[in-house]
């Protein structure tokens, strides 16, 4: 035991890793706070296909050699959420239509993009840390966590100020039309922080298991818990606790970090499912 707190300890006096708790845990609460409105509203298949326009973005920027492929790839993916919300209102082109297009293209044209203008040469390397966050949240820079705390207080922010406009548009869509309330406004709102929690997500976990760090947390709150507001919170302590969890695991037994994070939510997943049973 002694020996993995000094080795901790070791680690922990290197900025990168400091880096990377900080994010990571900013990360797993922002993502977990809009996971169970997606998860309910079931729009938890918009993040899976916007992690991979946000992939197709970031090879653009990878070719074009943006200092940061931040101040690219976000109003890229922020756009393309305005215009997936769009077109699924769009009788021509169901929602789960216009994702699935929209998605697999922007994997295959960014795929082909690093390919064809390679700037790298080991673009298998730089494609399996995109897509699997490998090894990206080891490398931030100051400045990609600046940008991070950031955005993050902002999504933060915007969840609390229009949580109960959130939460009705959430349970009773026509309802809250009813009411008065502009449902289709703050539709594009939890579209457009979604997008923001994915680009801040894919150094963390990479474009393929964004989802996952989306949705795990929310399934695993509601197997025990019924209340909004509890779900909510339990949702955010367990992303938390499993983004620390996994970013220790990995940096201890040198595996892949976003891979590790998500391993852990699915083991917390399956006790909550335990303990839900147990409970009925």
């Amino acid at each position: 035991m002694n020996q993995v707190l000094d080795t901790l300890y070791f680690y922990f006096s290197f900025p990168f890793v400091r880096y990377s708790m900080i994010v990571g845990t900013l990360i797993a609460l922002c993502s977990s706070l809009l996971g169970v409105t997606l998860v309910l509203k079931r729009y938890s298949y918009i993040g899976d296909g916007l992690s991979h326009v946000a992939f197709g973005a970031m090879a653009v920027a990878t070719i074009l050699k943006v200092a940061n492929d931040t101040v690219l790839v976000m109003p890229i993916t922020i756009l393309t959420a305005v215009l997936l919300l769009q077109t699924g209102q769009n009788a021509k082109i169901k929602g789960d239509a216009a994702v699935a297009m929209i998605s697999v293209g922007a994997l295959a044209i960014g795929y082909l993009l690093l390919n064809v203008f390679s700037t790298s040469a080991n673009i298998s390397g730089d494609v399996c840390s995109t897509l699997f966050g490998s090894t990206s949240i080891l490398t931030l820079t100051k400045l990609d966590v600046v940008i991070c705390i950031i955005m993050s207080l902002v999504v933060i922010l915007v969840f609390c100020l229009f949580y109960h406009k959130i939460f009705a548009v959430t349970f009773d869509e026509n309802f809250a039309k009813a009411t008065g309330t502009k449902a289709s406004l703050y539709n594009l709102l939890i579209a457009v922080i979604t997008a923001i929690i994915i680009v801040l997500a894919m150094n963390l976990v990479g474009s393929l298991l964004i989802s996952a760090l989306i949705i795990f947390p929310a399934l695993s709150a509601m197997r025990v818990l019924k209340n909004f507001k509890a779900v909510v919170i339990c949702s955010a302590l367990i992303s938390v606790t499993c983004s620390l969890l996994g970013i220790i695991i990995s940096i201890l037994l040198s595996t892949p970090v976003g891979s590790t994070i998500v391993a852990a939510n699915i083991v917390v997943f399956a006790i909550f499912c335990i303990i839900g049973g147990i409970k009925r």
